[in-house]
């Protein structure tokens, strides 16, 4: 896990619930993923809570699309809520 650079802007992050909703996933399910090193998480740098680029859940979306997963639908609905 990296700890954001302070420069950095918060708005281009979110939360672990806020990322869940985007790709249709749980929280959990989030949290296995930086286990098995398929998402990495930043860490806010106050709370030390995780967050996830907005970009990278882009990339991770995108990444779906062109292996046509089930569960891309689901995830195209919720992409809107990242802009």
């Amino acid at each position: 896990m990296f700890h954001m650079d302070n420069s950095e802007k918060i708005n281009a992050y979110l939360t672990v619930k806020e990322a869940a909703n985007v790709l249709g996933v749980s929280g959990a399910t989030l949290r296995n993923w930086d286990r098995n090193n398929k998402l990495i998480p930043y860490r806010h740098p106050l709370n030390g809570y995780r967050l996830y680029k907005k970009s990278d859940l882009e990339i991770l979306l995108n990444s779906l699309k062109k292996k046509g997963s089930d569960g891309y639908e689901k995830a195209k609905r919720k992409k809107q809520s990242i802009k």
